[in-house]
């Protein structure tokens, strides 16, 4: 009896302890309240406590400002650690969306590895430091983003001209000069969102003209009609969050589309990308993905070797350089849209999701930088992958001679069927305008005019059955087995034999491609048989005859 009153007593008193431990911890040595005992406010300390923001409309509840204190609602002016620094302007109050709604973490925890995301199964860790601004992506759908080229023209002509003598730009420039150069002129990082007078260019040489001495008269340059032109490119994207619109013309730029879906629009050969933000770190594969186990790194490595970070996979080596990377990986970052509701959305998303508005320019050559130039090139010249056939160079001066802007126009709306060539008039492609403009600018990468045919559409009577002989002979090493594809394009596929004219394909083989594999099958050679005409007819009837012609 007495040996189980001392088991109580003791268990008692250790239990008790603890409690006073438990109770001291968070009452006393939380973080949060050494921080909001450090800091001063306009009328010295302030209250230590559980601050949070609430937005029943978007289900957030965040404890985030109880330690970033200075960036709660009034309470900006608070000093003293640089955890307690206000927010960085933005278009909007942050109070309005709360904290997680951009940043991800767990909004309710006001531990630090709990609060930043930063534990077992918690599916959306908070984006830290640069990648920050990552975060508009949750709302904001920026639209009409040209090529990146492009936007770094206009980047290259606002300091050329030395524009940021007077103007700032995502924090950069708007500096007075000790000669007297430069003013404090509008900071241009939210132009676009808030709306820029269409004539600036005829307005400020305007102003130079009255000027007798200063700024206006010794800053502003003439600009050649490029440099005009690229710089109305450059301020129609600047709507803040810096390096975002440059991470998504990066994208546009290499033809990722072509493969991809992001909100609706792409190809379907790889993955839908439109949540690649949301992914959850504890489901990635992390074996070959060296350093840390995050959902940037393994991005990162995947954009670096992608078969090896997925094995099995069809996304080619696109031997990016590592700015690239970052600036994909930042791009993928930002595809993080939530379900919140209608009244919450930007301008921007419902204009891209609710009106069919385009996130791209459509322009000729920008929709062929964001659906084309990832397999056919970035100049038509045609792109070879390891492991991966070979995408034809449609810019190849043989084939635009021979090739009618109709052929080209079908080609791209009914792909090839069974190849990685989509089918492009569909829903989540190209609408008719934009297939034009694309032939267009084909067109001009060739720099050629295409021969007119007098021919009726189908003309040859050749020999099939010897057609067939021919083929195995020759063609068929390049071709594959009946015309079905290998090295060479397969010139079996039905839409190619529905859409190809008889003197098209007679050309092709007479005439080749050159600077390709295909040489014409006219010109003598040591190398294989030379065929004349009657053969290549020939040849001709018996793909024909694999269509289910005559």
């Amino acid at each position: 009896m007495k040996r189980n009153k001392h088991l109580l007593l003791w268990s008692s008193v250790v239990t008790l302890g603890l409690l006073v431990v438990a109770a001291a911890q968070e009452n006393l040595f939380k973080d949060w309240r050494r921080l909001q005992q450090q800091a001063s406010g306009p009328d010295g300390g302030i209250e230590v406590r559980l601050r949070q923001v609430v937005v029943p409309a978007l289900g957030v509840i965040d404890r985030c400002i109880t330690c970033h204190v200075g960036m709660a609602p009034g309470e900006s002016s608070v000093l003293n650690h640089p955890v307690l620094k206000p927010h960085p302007p933005v278009p909007h109050d942050p109070a309005e969306f709360g904290c997680t709604t951009c940043h991800g973490g767990q909004g309710r925890a006001t531990e630090l590895a709990d609060a930043h995301g930063d534990v077992h199964f918690w599916p959306e860790p908070m984006l830290r430091g640069d990648e920050s601004y990552a975060g508009c992506g949750s709302c904001h759908t920026h639209l009409a983003v040209p090529r990146l080229t492009d936007l770094r023209h206009g980047l290259s002509a606002l300091e050329r001209a030395d524009c940021m003598s007077c103007h700032r730009l995502d924090g950069r420039g708007g500096t007075l000069r000790p000669d007297g150069g430069g003013m404090e002129g509008p900071d241009l990082s939210l132009v676009a969102a808030s709306g820029f007078r269409a004539d600036w260019y005829d307005d400020h040489l305007a102003q130079r003209a009255r000027a007798t001495a200063g700024p206006w008269r010794t800053s502003v340059r003439d600009l050649s009609v490029a440099d005009r032109d690229a710089l109305d490119v450059l301020l129609k994207t600047r709507v803040g969050a810096p390096r975002l619109v440059e991470s998504k013309a990066l994208f546009q730029s290499l033809g990722c589309r072509g493969c991809h879906q992001v909100n609706g629009v792409g190809g379907d050969d790889g993955p839908d990308l439109s949540r690649e933000g949301l992914l959850d770190p504890g489901r990635l594969d992390y074996t070959h993905v060296p350093g840390s186990r995050t959902v940037q790194a393994w991005l990162a490595e995947h954009f670096r070797e992608p078969a090896r970070v997925v094995p099995g996979s069809l996304m080619p080596l696109l031997g990016l350089t590592e700015p690239e990377i970052d600036l994909l990986t930042f791009y993928m970052l930002s595809l993080r849209p939530g379900d919140r509701p209608e009244a919450f959305w930007p301008a921007d998303r419902i204009r891209a999701l609710r009106f069919g508005e385009r996130e791209f320019r459509t322009d000729g050559e920008s929709l062929y930088a964001g659906f084309c130039a990832a397999c056919h090139g970035p100049q038509g010249e045609g792109r070879r992958y390891a492991g991966i056939p070979p995408f034809p160079a449609i810019a190849n001066r043989d084939f635009l001679s021979i090739a009618s802007d109709d052929f080209i126009r079908e080609t791209v709306r009914r792909g090839r069927p069974g190849r990685r060539m989509p089918a492009w008039a569909t829903a989540a492609g190209l609408r008719p305008a934009e297939i034009d403009a694309v032939v267009s600018h084909v067109r001009t990468l060739g720099g050629v005019v295409v021969e007119p045919d007098r021919r009726p559409a189908r003309w040859v009577t050749g020999d099939a059955a010897e057609g067939e002989r021919l083929f195995a002979r020759a063609c068929e090493s390049c071709h594959g087995s009946g015309g079905r594809g290998g090295e060479g394009p397969a010139l079996a596929n039905p839409v190619l034999l529905e859409t190809a004219t008889d003197t098209y394909l007679v050309e092709t083989i007479g005439r080749g491609r050159r600077g390709t594999s295909m040489e014409g099958f006219r010109t003598p050679s040591p190398t294989r048989p030379t065929l004349v005409d009657a053969e290549i007819e020939a040849i001709v009837a018996y793909l024909r005859r694999a269509q289910g012609g005559s």
